[in-house]
């Protein structure tokens, strides 16, 4: 209890001791009034006492000196709160807060326990007193004194309204602001999960993604354990799994966007997560990793970092961990390199890109910049080749079919291909002998091994030393993923009928916005299959460190953005988050990460788990 002590305080502002205008009451009274008899009563001081009963609660109160106004525009909103001096310390800008309504009666109000949830937008001192301080007396005082004083100064803390919070059939739930809070009502800290969670709107099951926190520290709460959890949505009850309306991870070179992406990618790998099927069926979903660096085959070995401290806690808080068996890594054959990798456990199976799956995607053996009629031309010539070849074609014999030049001469008399144009796409389609037909089973043929209900299918392409090739290797693989699944009439019911998350890292090198020809035809591909992806069960994951270099076509299509640190102005204003956690990202540490996702929850802040669920390193 704390005890402020007596006080004097002058009694009788109206000169009668009544409070200002009360009728006298007896002849004693009415002597006091009179100005005649020389009594001192009428500015009497009398002590009262000011004895605080009972503990503090919150940090502060809702303060007026200011005005105090909820407004439908953000502008008219007026909301400060005053901060207490031993409460000062700990309060930080972006900390969650209550503000409780009185249960006053009226429509609507009574009995629901109604609460206001804000945010601390900014912090201030203010002058108590008129006073300059701002001069070499005060400087100097201060400069020798042992402390600050904060008496002498107020602390406000502005808020931003967020939700209302109120009890119904004995649920939390939240709807937006529409009452103003008491002057002097009491302001806490919120420190329950629930209450943060629907504050919040963050669900309480689905996909983890880390842990909630202000300003790089996690908020705590007295529960156990005494982190929140935050989760993507991951069922039907509330729409389509969030998993099938895309992700993208942006984060600059060691901002632990890798490590943040595995431990996401295991928690769509864990063996009781299912996903319903328009056939009634509920199946496990796959996955398919491209991989430039070769980090995501170790998802199939343990963490030998991991202490059992790590794994109880993971089991406590529902998350999945620990290397993932079914974990394949799919090789593609060049010539000229070879894999090798030694650092993870994972099977190895070795394919090769048919020159067969150029009859469909023409573009993959358009080495430069195709204008329209050269990509006409690359049409009719190969139309023809396979006409004459069948899918058995391969792309040494394209390149003999080439030099035919009795064919030049024939497409160029009949007016369908001038010689200049033959020309220039003979030119741009040579050099990707390396890629097609190698000595290797065709990935057409492995599809029961890239696509496994519960599976991870790596596709490393790290030991490709070129970058046409690699391109080739990653945008045909992807594109039979996507053909098949947007397909009414599929050549491969595996691929159509197991949910199925393709994941893509250096995302900006494939999918990037470009004026040729065959770039317009793989974004236009790939935004089919963003836009499609909720009814086909296909979720596109997106990782990069130039987010600004995605195709807006793609980018529009992505509901959930987590970003880690981000040094260039262009990629952190390309995300679209808002700007008060924009201005976070320069200075995020390794694992904080702002997650934006609408249809999931409010913009928060996070911080991922320290240690890796699966292995993740080379050690």
């Amino acid at each position: 209890m704390a005890d402020l002590g007596d006080y004097t305080e002058y009694d009788g502002a109206d000169g009668d001791g009544s409070d200002g205008g009360a009728a006298a009451d007896g002849p004693d009274d009415a002597a006091a009034d009179d100005p005649d008899t020389g009594s001192d009563d009428a500015a009497s001081f009398e002590p009262v006492d000011a004895t605080v009963v009972g503990e503090d609660q919150g940090i502060g109160t809702v303060a007026v000196s200011e005005g105090l106004c909820i407004g439908e525009d953000e502008d008219d909103t007026t909301l400060r709160a005053y901060v207490t001096a031993e409460n000062r310390p700990n309060v930080r800008i972006g900390k969650y807060l209550l503000v409780p309504y009185p249960d006053e009666g009226g429509r609507g109000s009574a009995g629901r326990g109604e609460k206001l949830f804000c945010r601390i937008t900014a912090l201030e001192y203010v002058q108590e007193y008129r006073s300059d301080d701002a001069t070499e007396i005060h400087a100097r005082r201060a400069m020798r004194s042992d402390g600050i004083d904060e008496a002498d100064f107020k602390f406000l803390a502005t808020l931003e309204p967020v939700a209302i919070l109120y009890e119904e059939d004995g649920d939390l739930k939240r709807r937006m602001t529409d009452r103003v809070p008491k002057p002097e009502t009491p302001v806490r800290e919120a420190d329950d999960a629930s209450e943060i969670k629907t504050g919040l709107k963050m669900p309480d099951d689905g996909v983890f993604l880390g842990h909630l926190s202000v300003g790089g520290e996690k908020v705590r709460t007295a529960a156990e354990p005494p982190t929140i959890d935050y989760r993507l949505k991951d069922d039907y009850e509330d729409g389509d799994p969030l998993v099938f309306r895309h992700t993208l991870v942006a984060g600059g070179t060691g901002s632990g966007k890798t490590h943040a992406s595995k431990n996401v990618l295991r928690q769509f790998l864990a063996a009781d997560r299912t996903y319903d099927m328009e056939d009634g069926r509920e199946a496990r979903a796959a996955v398919v990793q491209f991989d430039p660096q070769d980090e995501y085959a170790q998802m199939h070995d343990d963490n030998p970092a991991m202490t059992d401290d790590d794994r109880r806690r993971f089991e406590r808080e529902g998350i999945a961990h620990g290397g993932h068996d079914d974990t394949k890594a799919l090789v593609p054959v060049v010539d000229g390199t070879s894999y090798g990798a030694d650092h993870h456990r994972a099977e190895q199976v070795e394919f090769t890109i048919p020159f067969s799956m150029v009859r469909t995607n023409r573009w993959l053996i358009a080495g430069g910049s195709l204008n329209d009629n050269q990509f006409n031309a690359l049409d009719v010539l190969v139309d023809r080749f396979f006409r004459q070849y069948g899918d058995s074609g391969t792309y040494e014999q394209f390149c003999s079919f080439l030099d035919d030049p009795a064919l030049r001469e024939e497409l160029h008399e009949s007016g369908r291909v001038h010689e200049a144009t033959f020309d220039a796409v003979t030119r741009r389609v040579r050099g990707f002998g390396s890629v097609f037909d190698g000595d290797a089973p065709p990935i057409t043929d492995l599809v029961p091994e890239l696509v496994r209900p519960g599976g991870l299918s790596v596709v490393p392409t790290y030991h490709i030393n070129d970058t046409r090739a690699t391109e080739v290797v990653v945008l045909a693989v992807s594109s039979l993923l996507v053909d098949q699944k947007l397909s009414n009439a599929p050549t491969y019911d595996r691929i159509k009928e197991t949910p199925l998350v393709v994941g893509m890292d250096e995302a900006h090198n494939f999918l990037t916005d470009a004026d040729s020809v065959q770039a317009r035809k793989v974004i236009g591909k790939f935004t089919d299959a963003a836009k499609q992806g909720r009814k086909e069960r296909l979720g596109l994951f997106l990782i990069t460190q130039d987010p600004q270099d995605i195709a807006d076509p793609v980018f529009k299509q992505i509901n959930t953005t987590v970003v880690l640190n981000l040094g260039d102005e262009d990629a952190i204003s390309s995300v679209n988050i808002p700007s008060n956690l924009e201005g976070k990202v320069p200075y995020m540490e390794k694992g904080q990460m702002v997650v934006y996702s609408p249809d999931n929850s409010e913009p928060v802040e996070l911080i991922g788990l320290p240690t890796c669920v699966t292995k993740h390193g080379r050690e």
